[in-house]
């Protein structure tokens, strides 16, 4: 019935469509009325059609997502507990920070059940006895993910933990020794994005960046068997963001390839700092929000949100809380874990994924002839290219062009925030000696907020 129905009508191809936009625009051009220009070089068509879109792209996201609790562990007891309190309030997995090596692991992972909770450890040092305990204490099996990324280390401070020599030690130790972890390398995008780097940057550095990587296991011998992880910065432009994260994994799939390694990749997503503002700081609740829904949409093995008041605020409960219930109500009362893989058949999020990986393989390939990613942060090209990409950014934010409601937008300016700082929500500015310039990270709104509170009352 249904069938005899559709048959009555012809298929309308896309530049039919095309005819009939354009003499309903009555001579208006089509490009300067109707084509949307990003700023990350993407022209959006005001239609998609399948005769214009690429065949199905083989992304393999995965089948379900995992609720991620930050903790960051200053007090090794104190750690430990919050965890097994985030779990039974419906956190399914835990991302430790560990600014020490001097941790107990018995004590961090007491009563925590390592084969079926996974767990994310963040070091913040490079340390071979470290890395050779934690492997000999872990059970066969473990679904713990260790955070080893000395490369990013480089880019975020401009040194490396020791010196590039003894570094890549460890490295080749932790390779060797890993049999009981999930996983052990991983690649810091959300530094790249913080920083203001548009997609099709943020892609391309990510990539040159597990490049590095691979070359340096290919060159050792070292076969990588563990899917290499991702953690991503997820910004506001909802679309271009799930396809950001399919465009990753559809980059990284084809690169590990070429060395014959696992061609899979876990992705930890969490909402950027970038866009979150000082004043009107619900509005945080908004966007934290639909940038989660972009990273479960685009495919995030584990989402982690950032509380809405993370910028200003030591880490309390009831940010927590809020930032915890929010995944609960996207996974549980939203169904957004009903259906895998859900973007793919859309025309339009099918022609994003394909046009930012093929503007991101460009810049790939003009890194790797450039010397690799390692030398042209040496000679400070990645950071220059970033630079001007947030300066156009932040130009866009300071015109009203790019707006942030609370902010440059709509100000509330009975708001007073003063007295209410717990962290120093700015970039901070520690002169000290470094190999080379660092990548900095800085919200949009940081100059503006520092000049409405000079001026508070």
């Amino acid at each position: 019935m249904s069938k005899q129905l559709f048959d009555e009508f012809g298929e309308v191809s896309a530049k039919q469509w095309k005819q009939k936009i354009q003499y309903d625009l009555k001579g208006a051009d089509y490009n300067q009325t109707l084509v949307w220009h990003s700023q990350d070089g993407i022209d959006v068509k005001p239609f998609y059609h399948p005769d214009e879109s690429p065949t199905s792209l083989k992304v393999h996201p995965p089948s379900c997502w995992n609720i991620t609790e930050q903790i960051y562990v200053a007090d090794v007891e104190r750690a430990n507990k919050k965890a097994l309190e985030a779990l039974q309030k419906g956190a399914e997995a835990i991302w430790f920070i560990l600014p020490s090596e001097e941790v107990g692991l018995n004590s961090l992972f007491k009563d925590l059940d390592l084969k079926s909770v996974p767990v994310f450890l963040k070091v913040e040092f490079a340390s071979e006895k470290f890395l050779g305990n934690l492997n000999s204490f872990l059970p066969v099996g473990s679904q713990v993910y260790l955070q080893f990324d000395i490369v990013g280390n480089l880019a975020r401070t401009g040194n490396w933990y020791h010196n590039l020599q003894q570094d890549h030690e460890v490295l080749d130790s932790l390779l060797r020794n890993s049999a009981n972890l999930k996983g052990g390398l991983s690649v810091d995008l959300g530094l790249y994005q913080n920083a203001g780097a548009n997609i099709p940057q943020q892609l391309a550095y990510s990539l040159a960046h597990a490049n590095e990587y691979l070359n340096h296991c290919s060159e050792k011998g070292i076969s990588l068997e563990k899917p290499l992880q991702f953690k991503v910065a997820v910004g506001p432009n909802y679309f271009f963001e799930i396809a950001k994260l399919r465009a990753l994994r559809l980059l990284y799939s084809n690169l590990a390839t070429e060395y014959r390694f696992n061609e899979e990749c876990h992705i930890l997503a969490q909402p950027t700092r970038r866009n979150k503002t000082l004043y009107d700081y619900n509005v945080n609740l908004l966007r934290t929000t639909t940038e989660c829904m972009s990273a479960i949409l685009g495919g995030a093995n584990s989402v982690c949100n950032m509380a809405y008041d993370a910028i200003y605020h030591k880490n309390n409960k009831f940010g927590n809380r809020i930032a915890r219930n929010q995944l609960l109500i996207l996974k549980h009362e939203s169904y957004f874990e009903k259906v895998s893989n859900p973007a793919e058949g859309s025309y339009y999020i099918e022609n994003l994924t394909n046009e930012l990986a093929e503007k991101a393989l460009e810049i790939f390939k003009s890194i790797e002839k450039g010397g690799g990613f390692l030398s042209q942060l040496k000679e400070g090209i990645i950071q220059k290219k970033i630079s001007e990409s947030a300066e156009k950014e932040q130009e866009q934010y300071d015109s009203g062009e790019l707006v942030l409601i609370g902010s440059n937008k709509f100000p509330n300016k009975q708001d007073r925030m003063k007295e209410e700082l717990e962290l120093y929500p700015f970039l901070k500015h520690k002169p000290r000696k470094t190999l080379l310039s660092p990548i900095l990270e800085k919200r949009l709104s940081e100059k503006s907020e520092l000049e409405r509170l000079k001026s508070e009352n």
